[in-house]
Order: C-alpha cells, then sequence, then structure tokens
C-alpha cells in the first residue's frame, strides 16, 4: 500500500506545485506508515522528487498533452496498482478537472481546498477553506479510498533526504470524446499558478500604457503579472491574467495590488494569498479592509520609488 501524488509537469519539467503536492504526500504517508508514489507524465528526470519525500515514480510515457479523462483512467490504473488507499493532487486548473473523474473512477470520496496534513488519518479528517477562503471546516472522508486536493502555497516545499525509484508505467489507455486542437501559453512569464508573488493591476492604471512599471516590478520580484477584470474586458491586458472569482483564483505568498478598488469578485478569487499589499488612491477601497498592508497614494508616484528601493535593497544584500 502507497500514498500515491499526481506531480504536474510542462514541457517534461515539473512545476512547482508538483513538489507542494510531494510534500504533502510524505506527510500523509508518514502519519500512515507507509511510502510515497509519484506519477508523472512524460517527465524527463523525475529523480527530484525524492528530495520531496517520494520513494518511487510511475513514469508514463505513451500519452501526451493533458487530457482530464485519459489522466484520471491513468491514475486510477496506477492507483490500483499500487493499493493506494490515498490519492494527493493540486488544486490547479487540470487537477481540479480530472480530480472528479478519478474520485468516480475509485469509488472514492473527494475533498478539495486542504490546507493542511490529515488531522487524523483513522478517522481520515482533513482542513479545508470554505466559503471563498472565508472559513474553514473539518471533513472526513469515510470511503476506502480517499482523494485530496491540495490548495496551492498551503503546505509549502518540504524537503526529505531520500532518493526515488523511476520507472516506466503504461497503463491502457481509453478513448476520449475531447480533443486538444491548439495551445496558447504565455512565454518568458511567471505563471500565475506557480507565482510566489503576483503583481496585479486595475483601472487606476488609467490605460494599456501604464503598463510597463507592473511589469517592471514584477521583473524586479520575480512574480507574475495579473490583472482585474475590468481591465481584460477593455482589452488592456490578456484574460489570461485576469485574477478574481471569474478568472484564475490565487494563493500567492504575495499579492500586491496596484489601482484595484476591490470588489466582492475580485476579493473572493484572491482571498487565499497569504499577505495582500494594496496601493490606491482612494482610502474607502474596498481592499483596504482586506489588505494585510496598504498605502494610499498614487500609483504613478509609489509604484517608481518601490522599485527603486527594491533595487538598491537586491544591488546590495547580491
Amino acid at each position: 500500500m502507497s500514498v500515491l501524488v499526481y506531480t504536474e509537469s510542462e514541457e517534461g519539467k515539473l512545476k512547482k506545485a508538483a513538489l507542494e503536492v510531494a510534500s504533502y504526500a510524505k506527510a500523509v504517508a508518514s502519519q500512515m506508515g507507509t511510502t510515497v508514489t509519484a506519477v508523472t507524465f512524460n517527465v524527463s528526470d523525475a529523480s527530484e522528487l525524492g528530495n520531496y519525500g517520494v520513494d518511487k515514480v510511475l513514469n508514463i510515457t505513451n500519452t501526451s498533452e493533458f487530457n482530464a479523462k485519459i489522466y484520471a483512467d491513468a491514475l486510477k490504473q496506477a492507483a490500483e496498482k499500487e493499493d493506494a488507499k490515498v490519492v494527493i493532487v493540486s488544486s490547479s486548473a487540470d487537477s481540479k478537472y480530472l480530480a472528479p473523474l478519478l474520485a468516480v473512477g475509485l469509488n472514492a470520496g473527494y475533498a478539495s481546498n486542504v490546507i493542511e496534513a490529515p488531522v487524523s488519518t483513522s478517522p481520515f479528517s482533513v482542513k479545508r477553506t470554505a466559503f471563498t477562503n472565508k472559513a474553514f471546516n473539518f471533513t472526513e472522508i469515510n470511503t476506502d479510498v480517499k482523494v485530496v486536493g491540495v490548495s496551492s502555497n498551503s503546505f509549502g516545499l518540504v524537503e526529505n533526504s531520500g532518493s526515488a525509484t523511476v520507472e516506466d508505467f503504461s497503463p491502457s489507455l481509453i478513448t476520449s470524446n475531447t480533443k486538444v486542437q491548439s495551445v496558447d501559453k504565455a512565454t518568458d512569464k511567471v505563471s500565475i499558478a506557480d507565482a510566489d508573488i503576483v503583481v496585479s493591476g486595475g483601472r487606476g492604471l488609467k490605460g494599456p500604457e501604464n503598463w510597463g512599471m507592473i511589469e517592471e516590478l514584477a521583473e524586479v520580484l520575480g512574480a507574475a503579472t495579473a490583472c482585474s477584470k475590468p481591465v481584460s474586458d477593455l482589452g488592456w491586458r490578456p484574460h489570461s491574467e485576469h485574477v478574481g472569482q471569474t478568472g484564475k483564483p490565487v494563493a500567492s505568498n504575495l499579492y500586491i495590488a496596484i489601482g484595484i478598488s476591490g470588489a466582492i469578485q475580485h476579493l473572493a478569487g484572491v482571498n487565499a494569498s497569504k499577505v495582500k499589499v494594496v496601493i490606491n488612491t482612494d482610502p474607502e477601497a474596498p481592499f483596504f479592509k482586506a489588505a494585510d498592508y496598504g498605502v494610499v497614494g498614487d500609483a504613478f508616484e509609489v509604484v517608481p520609488q518601490l522599485i527603486e528601493k527594491l533595487k538598491e535593497f537586491k544591488a546590495q544584500n547580491a
């Protein structure tokens, strides 16, 4: 018996989320007194997973681009092969697509938005966020097999000295009625899903021509860039950068909102971020009530000074 973990990758390289769920799986396995088996798809070098508690890697190479139905069935076969009673996935868009399919295939209970290692494993109880991250609940999964979705940046990366054996695994692939026609990707940028820091701009920036300082601040911080819904609706920024309840959810360690008033839909989508910093000229902006730190001021004055100070700090501590 083993704890199974789905470790996501892109272009043959493991994502940061893969290392976090591996760390989480190790914590679960330690509580249960068992080992961790990771499943990868077309990863060129999965040995890094050994540093995060994985004992064995099943690398699947007989499938190509992500397909929720095919991946879920492949994971089901891996879980059955390893006699896994707990399957760990992330909270990425891909994992949220396949997790319910996987749970149905394994006749398993599924708990999403999990933020901590299990409170207990017998009975199996986990702490989750609820009401768009405004509250917590404790969910008990009573099925024989459990599927757990770990919230991004909630558990963190925990290194464990060890090594993982890697073996090829070729499950029988089912036929899917969906097919990927094309994929558009942002290049040379940190993805919002994997970012520890997100710098986001709103209509307070007055136009797309002023986005240079957002991108410069993000570059200095090694952050992803994002925007509010009105900004993407106006065509100032691509829809791929739209964050909030109706866009991409954000669970970064640091979220910097510049010129964003803080509509309830936006707040609901970024509330899982650990530290929120707001820069706005309006002291009554709703975002200030949700912020950990707030700066009342003109972004065109505050942000350039912030960039300058950060560059000075980095130069002194290089």
